[in-house]
């Protein structure tokens, strides 16, 4: 590796040889293709590999709750959750490092497995809804203050924090109206379903979500929080590529609720509204679609 690229990773690689007490040998650094965010990295070495997130130093906080997402997941002992080596600054970037894990597309049986072991997941219980901590939805801040009550927790929280960003980014027309009128209707979703507060992902798209060498699941990129175990199902609708093995296995295990679909929707549009407002107007008359779908149900 070239001495100008050696000690542009230098501090990183201290970092990573204190967090592991061992010698990190970084022969090559490879840019790897990651999501809209950060910038991702593999740090190879001749015997183990590292896998490393960049982004501005301002964003270190980013950093520290995905750290603390993974190794609340991890604690579950459900799912195969990437190990969290060390986060820190190296002049005008953050960055996290997380053990290296070869990636590949989950088959069938991978897909039954992640099904089963969200199930697992999903019953790992608190007594209130959201978190501990504030963490990220993309580089969005998402609150997470805890709650007694779901539906206000989903009304201010997810909701109402969503308009607020879009207001923010100058869009204060017709999604506003239509958001004003869904807020009082959320209670209308929940008049016969009591959700539990179940430990989430949080963003659980295809792309959180594959298989490692050994065919086991594994999930990462969290946005953690306590909410309804429903939330997670419908973003693993939103975009697709979760299997009919998945979703076979989640109900074999712990079927939904037969109204899921009413409030597939409704969790789906949080995740649309912040796209709206992390890359655009493009998904602005999706937005408003979703919601007078969901007001025109309740009218």
């Amino acid at each position: 590796m070239g001495r100008y690229i050696m000690q542009a990773w230098q501090a990183v690689i201290r970092q990573i040889e204190q967090a592991t007490e061992e010698n990190f040998n970084c022969q090559k650094v490879i840019a790897m293709h990651g999501g809209d965010i950060n910038q991702v990295y593999q740090l190879q070495g001749a015997e183990k590999s590292y896998f490393v997130k960049l982004n501005r130093a301002e964003l270190l906080v980013m950093f520290e709750v995905e750290a603390l997402g993974l190794q609340e997941l991890a604690q579950t002992k459900t799912l195969r959750i990437p190990e969290t080596i060390c986060y820190g600054i190296n002049g005008s970037h953050a960055f996290l490092v997380l053990e290296y894990v070869a990636l590949k597309s989950a088959n069938s049986t991978t897909q039954r497995q992640l099904g089963k072991q969200l199930v697992q997941l999903h019953q790992t219980r608190q007594d209130y809804f959201g978190w501990h901590h504030d963490n990220f939805i993309g580089s969005h801040t998402q609150k997470n203050t805890r709650a007694g009550d779901w539906v206000t927790f989903w009304q201010n929280q997810r909701l109402q924090a969503q308009l607020q960003m879009a207001a923010d980014n100058g869009y204060t027309g017709k999604v506003q109206q239509l958001g004003e009128q869904l807020y009082h209707y959320i209670p209308d979703f929940f008049s016969s379903y009591q959700p539990q507060a179940s430990l989430l992902h949080g963003d659980l798209w295809s792309g959180n979500a594959a298989s490692d060498s050994s065919g086991h699941a594994i999930i990462y990129d969290p946005a953690c929080y306590y909410g309804d175990r429903e939330a997670d199902i419908a973003m693993t609708e939103l975009f697709g590529g979760f299997g009919t093995d998945f979703y076979a296995a989640y109900n074999e295990h712990w079927a939904l609720d037969a109204d899921y679909k009413a409030r597939k929707t409704l969790y789906n549009l949080y995740h649309i509204l912040n796209h709206l407002n992390l890359f655009g107007s493009g998904y602005l008359r999706q937005a408003e679609a979703m919601m007078q779908q969901l007001i025109s149900e309740c009218s």
